[in-house]
C-alpha cells in the first residue's frame, strides 16, 4: 500500500512533525511486515560491525600501517558508534524503515532526502562490488575454483545472493543471524587460539609469537604515523554496515526494546573483535607477513600448518561476503521505497512483491552489481581497491547525513518542537560537530594519500553535479507529491 492509496487520515503531514501531536510519518513504511524479532536484531548489529572489511581488508591495511592498523580501528570505531548512536535515539523518537532518509525528509526536507537516499545507494551499490569482488576472491583460495575467471565466480555470488534475498524479510533474518552466528563463532576461536599461540609461544610459519613480533618489526607504527592515517578511509569501510540496524527497526516489533541492548552492544564488539584481532593477528605473525589478496584470518592458519584450518576459516570469510552482499541488497531497498513514495527515486523502486519485499529497489541496487561483475572483467587486481574508495565516500556522506540530522533533532528539541527519548545520543551537540569534523577530515586524508583516493575525492565535483543534476529532474514530482500530502 503506497502514500497514494492510504486514507488521510493515516498520513500525517511531512515536514509539519515538529509540532506535538503530529508526528511525521514516512508513507515508504506502509506494507511491511514486522517479522524481525530481537534475535535478528541483535545478530544484524554484530554482522554489521563484523564485514568484508575485517575479514578481508584487513590484510592490505595490515601489510600497509604495520600493528598501527589496531590503533586506526579503535579511533574509527568510537565515531561509528556515535553514527549508530545518532541513528538509534532517532529510531526510538520514530521507527522507519526510511531510516536516516525519512530523518532527513522531516529535518531537512525533501532536498535532505533526496541527497542522503542517493549517497546512501552510492555506497551500498558500490559495496556490493567490493563484497562479490571479495565473495571471488575468497573462492579462488580452493583448487577446484583457481581456473575460474573472477568475473563468472561474481556473477554467481550476486545471483545467489539476490534470489535469496527476495523471498521474505523473515527469511532475511535468518540468514544474518546465522550469518552472524558464522562470523562471530569464527573469530572467537581465532581469538582463543591466537591466545593459546602467543601465551604458549608455538612457532607460526617459522615466527615465535609475543610482542618480539612487533618490537623486531619496527614497533606499532614501522613506518611512522602517515601510513596509518592513509588506511583510515578503508577503516571506515570495515564499519559501513552499523546503521543497518536502524533500517531493520522499522520491521520489527518494540523497537524501543531491541534497539538500546543491540546499539549498546557495538562499542564492546568493536573493541573485542576489531582492536582484538588485529592485535593479535600483528602478536602472531609481522605484519610483512600479510597481504591484500589473502584474508589475515586465512595467513595465520594457512602458516599454522593446521590440515583443512586455512580452507575452514575462508569458507566463514567467503560467507562473510555474502553477508554484507545481502545486508545492502536488504537495506538500499527499503531506503530506494521510501524515496520512491516521494517521487526522489525511479516508481518501480517502490514496488512490494507478495513476500513485502521492495523487490524493485533491491533489483537497481543489483543491476549496479552486473557493473561490478565487469569490474572484476577488466580491472580483477584493482576492483576491490576502486569500488572501496568509492563506497566510502558514500558512507561518509551517509554518516555525516545522520549526524546533520541528529543535530537538527537536538535543535529542534531545544526549540520544544520535539521531545528526545529516554535513550540520548550523549554530549549533544558537540559529539555530533566532532564527529562532522572526524569525516571532512578523512575525506582529506583520502586526497592526501594520492593514487585511487585521490581520484575519488577529485570525483567529488562529479557526483555533486549528478545530484544537482538528478534533483532538477524529479523535483516536479517530488514537489507534486509533498503538496499532495499537505493537503490531505
Amino acid at each position: 500500500m503506497s502514500d497514494r492509496t492510504m486514507p488521510a487520515a493515516d498520513t500525517p503531514t511531512p515536514g509539519l512533525s515538529g509540532t506535538a501531536g503530529a508526528p511525521h510519518i514516512d508513507a515508504g513504511d506502509a506494507g511491511y511486515s514486522k517479522d524481525l524479532k530481537s534475535r535478528h536484531i541483535n545478530m544484524i548489529a554484530i554482522g554489521g560491525a563484523i564485514g568484508t572489511g575485517l575479514f578481508l581488508g584487513a590484510g592490505g591495511r595490515l601489510a600497509g600501517a604495520g600493528p598501527s592498523l589496531a590503533v586506526a580501528y579503535a579511533v574509527c570505531g568510537v565515531f561509528a558508534f556515535f553514527v549508530v548512536r545518532a541513528l538509534g535515539e532517532l529510531v526510538l523518537y520514530r521507527p522507519s524503515s526510511g531510516a536516516f532518509v525519512s530523518y532527513a525528509r522531516e529535518f531537512m526536507g525533501e532536498k535532505g532526502a533526496y541527497t542522503a537516499g542517493w549517497l546512501y545507494f552510492l555506497n551500498w551499490s558500490t559495496t556490493a562490488v567490493a563484497d562479490i569482488t571479495a565473495a571471488a576472491t575468497y573462492a579462488h583460495f580452493w583448487a577446484m575454483f583457481s581456473d575460474i575467471p573472477q568475473w563468472i565466480l561474481a556473477m554467481i555470488a550476486l545471483a545467489v545472493v539476490l534470489t535469496a534475498n527476495l523471498i521474505s524479510v523473515k527469511y532475511f533474518g535468518e540468514m544474518e543471524f546465522w550469518f552472524a552466528i558464522i562470523k562471530v563463532a569464527a573469530l572467537v576461536i581465532f581469538m582463543l587460539v591466537g591466545i593459546y599461540l602467543v601465551v604458549t609461544q608455538h612457532e607460526v610459519g617459522g615466527h615465535t609469537p609475543g610482542l618480539a613480533t612487533i618490537t623486531d618489526s619496527g614497533g606499532i607504527f614501522p613506518m611512522g604515523m602517515l601510513p596509518m592515517l592513509m588506511v583510515v578511509q578503508g577503516v571506515v569501510f570495515a564499519y559501513a554496515s552499523v546503521e543497518l540496524c536502524g533500517v531493520a527497526a522499522g520491521e520489527t516489533e518494540s523497537p524501543e526494546k531491541i534497539m538500546p541492548k543491540a546499539i549498546n552492544s557495538i562499542m564492546w564488539r568493536v573493541g573485542l573483535f576489531y582492536v582484538g584481532s588485529v592485535v593479535l593477528l600483528a602478536l602472531l605473525l609481522p605484519y610483512t607477513s600479510y597481504s591484500a589478496d589473502q584474508s589475515p584470518f586465512v595467513t595465520v592458519f594457512d602458516k599454522l600448518g593446521v590440515p583443512g584450518a586455512a580452507g575452514v576459516m575462508n569458507l566463514v570469510v567467503l560467507t562473510a561476503a555474502l553477508s554484507s552482499l545481502n545486508s545492502g541488497l536488504y537495506s538500499t531497498g527499503r531506503i530506494l521505497r521510501s524515496m520512491a513514495m516521494s517521487g526522489s527515486a525511479p516508481k518501480f523502486t517502490g514496488l512490494m512483491n507478495k513476500g513485502q519485499v521492495p523487490y524493485g529497489g533491491i533489483l537497481l541496487t543489483a543491476g549496479f552489481g552486473v557493473l561490478g561483475v565487469a569490474l572484476n572483467a577488466f580491472v580483477p587486481d584493482d576492483a576491490f581497491e576502486i569500488v572501496l574508495n568509492l563506497a566510502s565516500i558514500g558512507i561518509l556522506g551517509t554518516w555525516a547525513m545522520i549526524m546533520l540530522c541528529s543535530l537538527l533533532f537536538w535543535n529542534r528539541s531545544k526549540e520544544g518542537a520535539v521531545e528526545r527519548p529516554s535513550y540520548k545520543l550523549p554530549w549533544a551537540p558537540y559529539t555530533q560537530i566532532a564527529t562532522l569534523v572526524f569525516l571532512a577530515t578523512v575525506v582529506v586524508l583520502m586526497w592526501w594519500g594520492g593514487g585511487v583516493g585521490r581520484t575519488t575525492v577529485n570525483c567529488l565535483p562529479l557526483i555533486a553535479a549528478a545530484l544537482v543534476g538528478g534533483w532538477f529532474m524529479v523535483r516536479k514530482r517530488v514537489l507534486a507529491l509533498a503538496a499532495g500530502r499537505a493537503e490531505d
